[in-house]
């Protein structure tokens, strides 16, 4: 706003501007996805400098109309509750678009990613730009500490509960974690990612509460995982007594590496049951036997919705589930 201009307007022309000059710009994206079944077409959306004349020109008043439904539109566009439409992961259909498997997943499980023409970078806002990258031939401590986006589909993730894999050193799919991409799809910032932050409760499982990201859905996907399990016929309460928790912004141990639960993606059922690698005192990249407590049917639900389980891994976290579609929709798409 020019510094001659005044806040003499009444509330509602002073909103108007407010949502004209500070929040369309932003948002213009995501109020064309929600317009589309409203009483205005995102096509005719007026430009940034048109709303500005109209502004300018005292004719924030005229525009109130317009503004009401694009108010609702916003509102839409960042509720929970709305965005709030389960998917099925493992059923869902496969749609390649780009013949190469690991870009089909990304664009199937995170719809607003951009892929360069030639294949080979990706953006989340078409601004910034992230090197897919190759397979390198490096050691897998390399691959783990700095991962190429790729590289995160270097393990895939099995679909079944075989846990025969795990067997394999460093067979770990899903730690292996490229920085850069994960602070683009997320965020970059603890106050970013509280921000964001939904209370997701447990109810018949337990009194447990999960806080997680409402990005991307993930809150959505889990109240509808936590839903099935409670609603199933064998009793899961006991692996929700005491967990481990879910958002918390940390290195992960040992490390300099963020945690997914720094993103408020991950979340841990009771440790004891699901139990930890490093708790054994076996060496890295020799873990040996895992006596798995976690039962198939409580693993698959969580798959089902996008959280794949760190009990498959060679360093294996019994606990841990977090929310990764697309090694989901990777492994559907190479291994059946």
């Amino acid at each position: 706003m020019p510094k001659t201009m005044k806040w003499s307007l009444p509330w509602q022309d002073a909103w108007a501007e407010f949502f004209c000059r500070c929040l369309l710009p932003r948002y213009r994206g995501k109020l064309a996805k929600n317009c589309a079944g409203m009483a205005i077409s995102a096509m005719t959306f007026p430009s940034t400098e048109q709303l500005e004349d109209g502004v300018m020109a005292g004719g924030t008043t005229k525009l109130g109309h317009l503004v009401a439904v694009l108010a609702t539109a916003l509102v839409l566009s960042v509720s929970p509750v709305a965005a709030c439409s389960p998917v099925d992961f493992t059923s869902m259909a496969i749609v390649e678009r780009t013949r190469a498997p690991v870009l089909d997943a990304l664009l199937m499980a995170y719809r607003d990613i951009e892929i360069s023409a030639d294949g080979t970078k990706l953006s989340l806002d078409g601004r910034h730009w992230i090197d897919v990258g190759e397979i390198r031939s490096v050691t897998p401590n390399e691959v783990l500490r700095s991962a190429t986006v790729s590289e995160q589909f270097l393990y895939h993730y099995p679909l079944n509960f075989d846990l025969s894999r795990r067997k394999e050193p460093f067979f770990d799919p899903g730690r292996p974690r490229n920085d850069a991409f994960f602070k683009a799809l997320y965020f970059d910032s603890e106050d970013r990612t509280r921000e964001t932050l939904v209370k997701v409760p447990a109810p018949g499982l337990s009194e447990a509460t999960f806080w997680v990201t409402r990005k991307w859905g993930v809150d959505c996907q889990l109240r509808m995982a936590l839903q099935v399990l409670a609603e199933s016929d064998e009793d899961f309460s006991r692996f929700f007594k005491s967990p481990g928790g879910a958002f918390n912004w940390r290195r992960i141990s040992g490390t300099s590496r963020l945690s997914p639960h720094s993103f408020g993606i991950a979340v841990d059922i009771n440790a004891e049951l699901g139990q930890y690698w490093k708790w054994t005192g076996a060496n890295e990249g020799d873990v040996g036997a895992y006596d798995n407590k976690v039962p198939e049917a409580l693993v698959s639900t969580m798959e089902r919705f996008g959280f794949i389980w760190g009990g498959k891994w060679h360093h294996f976290d019994g606990m841990h589930f977090e929310y990764r579609p697309e090694l989901i929709l990777y492994s559907r798409m190479v291994l059946q």
